[in-house]
C-alpha cells in the first residue's frame, strides 16, 4: 500500500502544474467537447509512459542522445503554433462559445492536438519516464508504485475535464474566453521558451 500511495502522490504532483496538456483538457472540459475521449487519451498516454519508465526505458533514452533535442525543438515549435492560435482567438474575441450542448468540432483534430501536446513535450519523458521510473526502482515492487501513478493520472485528467463544468457559468461570457485564450497562449509560449533555452 505504501508503494501505491507514494506512486499516486508522485504522479499527481507531477501533472498538477498547469501545462500545455492540462490547459487543453481544461478548455475541452469548458467547451464540453469530446471530454471523455480527450481525458482518456491523456490518461492512457501517461499510463504507457509510466509503464515504460517502470520497466526501465529511461536507460534507453540515455543511449539515443538525438532524441532529447529533437523532442525539445519539435515540441517548442508546436507550442509556439498552438499559442499563436489561442492568441489569435483572444485577439478576435467577441465570439460567444457554447459551454454546453453538442460538440461542434470533430473528434479527430481534438485527439491529434491532445496527443501532440502530450507526446511532443520532452518534459513528459523526463518527468514520467525517467523520474517516475527511477523513483519506482527504489521500491520493492516498482509495478505497485507505477499503478499508483497511473491511477493518479486517470483521477487528475477526468477530474479536470469534467470539473471544468463548474466554471461554465463564468465562461458564458465571450470576455472570459478571451482571457482564457490569452492565458493559454502565454503558457504555451513560456513553455516553448523554456524548452529552447
Amino acid at each position: 500500500m505504501e508503494g501505491f500511495l507514494s506512486g499516486f502522490a508522485t504522479g499527481f504532483g507531477l501533472i498538477l502544474a498547469i501545462g500545455a496538456q492540462n490547459a487543453f483538457v481544461l478548455r475541452q472540459g469548458l467547451r464540453r467537447e469530446h471530454v471523455f475521449a480527450v481525458c482518456l487519451a491523456c490518461a492512457l498516454s501517461d499510463a504507457v509512459l509510466i509503464a515504460a519508465g517502470v520497466v526501465g526505458l529511461g536507460a534507453l533514452l540515455d543511449v539515443a542522445p538525438w532524441f532529447e533535442p529533437a523532442m525539445r525543438y519539435g515540441g517548442a515549435a508546436f507550442l509556439v503554433w498552438y499559442g499563436a492560435r489561442n492568441a489569435l482567438a483572444a485577439w478576435r474575441g467577441g465570439q460567444a462559445m457554447q459551454t454546453g450542448g453538442t460538440a461542434t468540432r470533430a473528434l479527430g483534430p481534438a485527439l491529434m492536438t491532445c496527443l501532440a501536446l502530450t507526446w511532443l513535450n520532452p518534459h513528459v519523458y523526463l518527468d514520467t519516464v525517467i523520474l517516475v521510473g527511477s523513483i519506482a526502482a527504489t521500491f520493492p515492487e516498482p509495478s505497485v508504485f507505477g499503478v499508483g501513478a497511473v491511477v493518479a493520472s486517470f483521477v487528475f485528467f477526468f477530474s479536470l475535464g469534467y470539473g471544468a463544468r463548474l466554471l461554465a457559468p463564468l465562461f458564458e461570457r465571450p470576455r472570459s474566453w478571451q482571457v482564457l485564450d490569452a492565458v493559454i497562449a502565454l503558457v504555451m509560449w513560456a513553455i516553448a521558451l523554456k524548452l529552447v533555452l
